[in-house]
């Protein structure tokens, strides 16, 4: 942790993640937003919402599309390292280094040379996607801009050899890290989940759902809307009876309700509300 970078006219001091067993953590302002495509093809459609004082816009290049929720999965390992790290008393820093089989091993994936490559197209469209939203700016008309990696570099030994990757994190999403009260323990599960919508519904649900006894519920149309997706209503709706039918989210209990009024609602319930893996007393407090 002693290499040191200029970015920005700021030192930086080089983060080195580590391996081992780490509690998986999210950051609640990625969580519920139209912040990724959940598509598997490439979106180049940006996404453009705006609802009350919270307003996000997402833009890509058509080479490499906007990031995906699966692409998503390397800023909740790079949340999780920098919240373990700070509850051990460690500094943090938003320059991080760590090897490809480090992340891919966290994220539940394979360590082959396909999932090597995917990481390295991932980091791509993190780096090219670029957001500018309202979110935890101290005035309405204030508007942040940032992609969701600054900068990524391969690391190489004098031979040549392959060391790892170094990425640099921006500031609105480092700062939402570290606010304690802005993350939460996810279940390790998630990282199995294989569709769009349901992965993105996970995230959701966990933070608006929590442990309240009673669950949470959403009109259908605001979900629609919250999720960004391009697929239209109906599609969506199709989507989600799918869902319920399967009951893939870890924890929870999903159900559609139809309201007297013709309106259709997802309601979600936890069903077990100790299985995200984090200590009960570090998760009770945090939610």
């Amino acid at each position: 942790m002693s290499a040191r970078h200029i970015y920005d006219n700021q030192q930086l001091e080089l983060f080195r993640a580590r391996s081992g067993d780490i509690a998986a953590r999210d950051a609640q302002d990625l969580m519920s937003w139209p912040f990724f495509s959940l598509a598997k093809v490439r979106r180049v459609t940006p996404v453009d919402f705006r609802m009350g004082e919270v307003s996000i816009r997402v833009e890509a290049t058509a080479e490499h599309g906007i990031a995906t929720i699966w692409d998503a999965d390397v800023l909740i390992w790079a949340a999780s390292q920098i919240v373990d790290a700070r509850d051990r008393g460690l500094r943090t820093s938003r320059l991080m280094a760590a090897t490809p089989y480090e992340i891919l091993a966290f994220i539940g994936r394979t360590d082959s040379g396909l999932s090597y490559d995917r990481l390295k197209a991932a980091l791509d469209r993190l780096q090219s996607t670029t957001v500018v939203t309202s979110i935890r700016q101290p005035s309405a008309r204030r508007r942040h801009r940032f992609s969701w990696i600054n900068e990524w570099k391969e690391r190489l030994d004098a031979t040549g050899r392959p060391l790892g990757i170094e990425l640099i994190l921006p500031d609105w999403f480092y700062a939402g890290v570290l606010d304690d009260a802005l993350i939460l323990t996810i279940d390790r599960a998630y990282f199995h989940l294989t569709g769009g919508l349901e992965r993105w519904l996970y995230r959701l649900v966990r933070k608006h759902g929590g442990r309240q006894t009673h669950g949470w519920s959403f009109d259908v149309p605001h979900l629609h809307l919250k999720s960004g997706s391009l697929s239209p209503l109906r599609r969506f709706r199709f989507e989600l009876r799918a869902i319920v039918q399967h009951q893939p989210l870890p924890g929870y209990h999903l159900a559609l309700i139809d309201d007297p009024d013709g309106r259709q609602r997802l309601s979600f319930q936890a069903t077990d509300t100790n299985r995200t893996g984090a200590p009960r007393k570090r998760q009770e407090r945090r939610r």
